[in-house]
């Protein structure tokens, strides 16, 4: 391994701590995924980018990495508590479809966003669905436990038991003193023990689509259970990292913790990492404060929010450029000077091969190397990281212009270095290479989709499905919305 001292902040200890896998070198990592009921949109973005980073340094270094990324297909309800229909059913129900439709349908558009960005695929992406056996079995260990009670077919965790022995409020820092003043009861809850006690199964009522048969009643599964569920089943009782952003400590993650200890009696998670915002004008981005901007919006430019069309890298780029721990809010200005700062820097790193070789080194490239990784063993410091690659880029140019020299042997070091941490770590491409094939593609599918709207608008029907089955055979999907039809490489 080039290291084996990477420090990561730890949430619930809320200070760095040294990285050691529990079995080392292998490596157990999960991190909250996506509720597929929607396009993703930025905010998306930052866990997918944040965490495939680490991913990516983890397996850098010589880790075995096994990375758990979830799909929640069902339990998440409107308010994110237990109360509220679920959002895929309720979109299910609007557009007219199968629950697994919608599901189907947005995994595949976020999976697209993602290879858009260049985040790799993870190595497990389990569906809350696909495991209802297994949460269900969770569930009557917590029960067995002590620390679960059903009450009309539901099955609540007791926040107040489980709290004499231990903390509820590890990870978020919340006392049940401020539960019991703060919580509301919400309807149909009157249920619960306490109106802070959270769903694990509920009983499904007769307009619920999404329902499995269990011992307590034809229901479905808590959102909180299908991580702990999940987590277990494919990266033990005890794993290394469990990831997600900051809006998931509360109650989301500490009701995973709660859960774990009640049925295993031990902490399923060594470090707990937290990745923070994006927001709009200091407000968080998200689905519910109908704020947000897709993914498919920036790329394209078509939201009233933007100025301009922004390419993956950019974005990428963009959020690289703030520690993952601090908000980062969204502006034109922020990612115009991303894509600058980018288009620069690949600049720099296209005139490598034409540098001059000379016998000897005004500059010492292993420098930079050690600070590459000195910035990436310091809590994944991914703009101190890009700061130092700005240095190499000033040192390129000066070679550029002869006032510095590179002898073979740095020369080498340098292509490790645009090579090991601007491509394989922070996941970036030169686009300066590739551009000029992008934009032909972008002007070609212009023209072939000009072509269809016109077949539709003269009711040429059997050239319009022609066109969309064509493009479909390359991976070229068409979506038509009432704004118009846009594209995606599947």
């Amino acid at each position: 391994m080039e290291t084996n001292q990477l420090y990561l902040y730890n949430s619930i200890t809320g200070k760095k701590e040294l990285f050691e896998p529990i079995n080392n070198p292998y490596v157990g990592m999960y991190v909250c995924g996506p509720t597929v009921y929607g396009d993703a949109h930025l905010g998306h973005a930052r866990p997918a980018i944040t965490f495939d980073v680490l991913f990516r340094y983890l397996k850098h270094v010589g880790y075995k990495v096994r990375y758990v990324r979830n799909i929640t297909d069902v339990g998440h309800l409107e308010n994110d508590a237990d109360s509220g229909e679920d959002k895929i059913a309720k979109k299910a129900r609007l557009e007219q479809l199968e629950p697994m439709e919608i599901v189907q349908y947005y995994t595949d558009r976020y999976h697209a966003n993602m290879q858009d960005l260049n985040v790799l695929s993870p190595s497990i992406e389990p569906k809350a669905s696909g495991h209802i056996i297994e949460q269900i079995e969770f569930i009557e260990r917590i029960i067995k436990n002590g620390y679960g009670y059903v009450e009309n077919g539901s099955v609540y965790f007791d926040v107040l038991k489980y709290n004499e022995k231990h903390n509820y409020g590890i990870l978020s820092g919340r006392n049940i003193d401020e539960l019991i003043n703060n919580t509301r009861t919400l309807e149909g809850q009157e249920e619960k023990k306490n109106s802070f006690d959270f769903a694990l199964w509920k009983k499904a009522q007769p307009q619920h689509i999404m329902r499995w048969n269990s011992p307590w009643s034809v229901g479905f599964p808590g959102w909180h259970l299908e991580c702990s569920a999940m987590g277990e089943k494919y990266l033990g009782e005890v794993f290394d990292i469990h990831g997600g952003g900051m809006d998931l400590k509360f109650p989301h993650h500490e009701c995973e913790i709660a859960q774990s200890v009640a049925a295993n009696n031990k902490h399923a998670v060594k470090h707990w990492v937290h990745n923070n915002l994006i927001t709009i004008n200091g407000q968080k981005m998200s689905k519910s404060l109908n704020n947000f901007i897709t993914l498919d919006e920036v790329f394209s430019g078509k939201n009233a929010l933007l100025n301009q069309a922004y390419s993956p890298m950019t974005v990428r780029f963009f959020i690289l450029q703030a520690h993952y721990g601090g908000t980062l809010d969204f502006s034109n200005e922020a990612l115009l000077a991303a894509e600058k700062a980018m288009a620069r820097m690949c600049k720099a790193f296209d005139v490598i091969d034409k540098l001059v070789i000379s016998n000897t080194s005004s500059i010492d490239f292993n420098s930079y190397k050690k600070r590459c990784y000195d910035a990436l063993n310091d809590d994944l410091n991914t703009p101190i990281l890009l700061a130092v690659l700005f240095d190499v880029v000033k040192s390129i140019n000066l070679i550029k212009e002869g006032k510095e020299t590179i002898d073979a042997v740095n020369l080498s070091v340098l292509k490790e270095i645009v090579s090991g941490f601007f491509n394989e770590i922070l996941g970036l491409i030169n686009q300066s290479s590739v551009s000029t094939k992008s934009n032909s593609i972008d002007t070609l599918m212009e023209v072939i989709l000009e072509l269809r709207k016109n077949a539709k608008t003269n009711k040429d029907y059997a050239t319009a499905d022609y066109i969309r089955n064509k493009l479909s055979e390359v991976n070229i999907k068409i979506n038509d919305t009432k704004d118009g039809a846009n594209w995606f490489i599947e």
